[in-house]
């Protein structure tokens, strides 16, 4: 209905702007010349289809996955029971699928996934802030920018292992390492977001803005922040992935006694040769990596899309 009202009025007002150019013009005729230059303006009246239900949309976005998922499964165990390698050596989902379970409820899984999140949630609140008043600084002064512009992204393209030895000198085998790691990670993935986002702010919204009285503090909450949002969205989910390599690499060589987290499980079971456990291990971060991208990221994404315009409901 609302379509359809929003429709409606953009004919209305089509249809009188070609009347008044008609009339306007040197020797327009009364109304055939009128009444062709509207033929087909009806055809803009038109009513958008019912939004699918929420289960029908949940469904269609889920399905996908799981088959992408079964054919994954599928594959690994045809490439099981080809005997390219022995079966203690790379198990066969089932196994693997069971022993997670089992790890989950009875081994160090259940203590290593908050140790791991906790580290997540509170290492990324951090690299959030930093990289967002990073990313303002650089995208708003162009001194800052030529100075350190492309440093970010050269911290950005370097692998996260290769920080670890430093935070190890700098700070031993503490929760402070990991956090150093952390932060190098995510921090220039999230400014690279911010600053993609102001740059390609339209012009004509910052004139507009401008003219309108938007300066200072509030050009920066009225104009220049919801413009970019979508850019700095891109960020958040990029510093995301790049905070979660960041992390496990960490974890697996800063091992921190009495904190059992999914790094150091990972790095126990290759020790004991337990490869079951190990490839279950790497199932969950695989998981954990999922979830978020899907029920996080993946959500806001698409309520940014939708309110822009950009995507239809499904």
């Amino acid at each position: 209905m609302r379509a359809a009202s929003s429709s409606s009025c953009g004919r209305r007002w089509l249809a009188t702007a070609i009347t008044e150019q008609a009339q306007r013009a040197p020797g327009a005729d009364s109304g055939d010349e009128i009444d062709v230059q509207l033929a087909g303006l009806d055809h803009l009246d038109v009513d958008l289809p019912p939004a699918p239900s929420r289960l029908r949309r949940i469904w269609s976005a889920t399905w996908p996955k799981l088959a992408a998922a079964l054919i994954g499964l599928g594959i690994w165990q045809l490439v099981v029971w080809s005997g390219w390698k022995p079966q203690y050596l790379l198990p066969g989902p089932g196994r693997v699928l069971g022993q997670l379970w089992h790890n989950l409820l009875f081994g160090d899984l259940g203590t290593a996934i908050p140790t791991t999140m906790r580290r997540a949630a509170t290492g990324y609140a951090v690299a959030v802030v930093l990289g967002t008043l990073l990313g303002l600084v650089v995208a708003q002064n162009r001194i800052v920018r030529s100075a350190i512009g492309s440093l970010i992204t050269g911290f950005q393209t370097m692998p996260s292992v290769a920080w670890v030895p430093l935070a190890i000198v700098l700070f031993q085998l503490s929760e402070k390492a990991i956090f150093f790691v952390l932060l190098i990670g995510a921090v220039p993935s999230i400014a690279n977001g911010v600053i993609s986002g102001i740059d390609n702010t339209p012009p004509l919204l910052l004139s507009a803005g401008q003219v309108l009285g938007a300066r200072g503090v509030a050009r920066y909450r009225h104009v220049v922040l919801p413009a970019a949002f979508p850019g700095f969205v891109a960020g958040l989910k990029q510093g995301w992935a790049f905070m979660w390599r960041s992390l496990l690499a960490g974890e697996l060589i800063v091992i921190i006694a009495h904190r059992q987290s999914l790094g150091q499980t990972l790095q126990q079971t290759a020790n004991n040769l337990d490869y079951t456990s190990l490839m279950a291990t790497m199932v969950a971060i695989l998981l954990i990596g999922l979830l978020v991208d899907s029920l996080v990221f993946g959500r806001l994404e698409r309520t940014v899309l939708r309110r822009r315009g950009l995507a239809r409901l499904r």
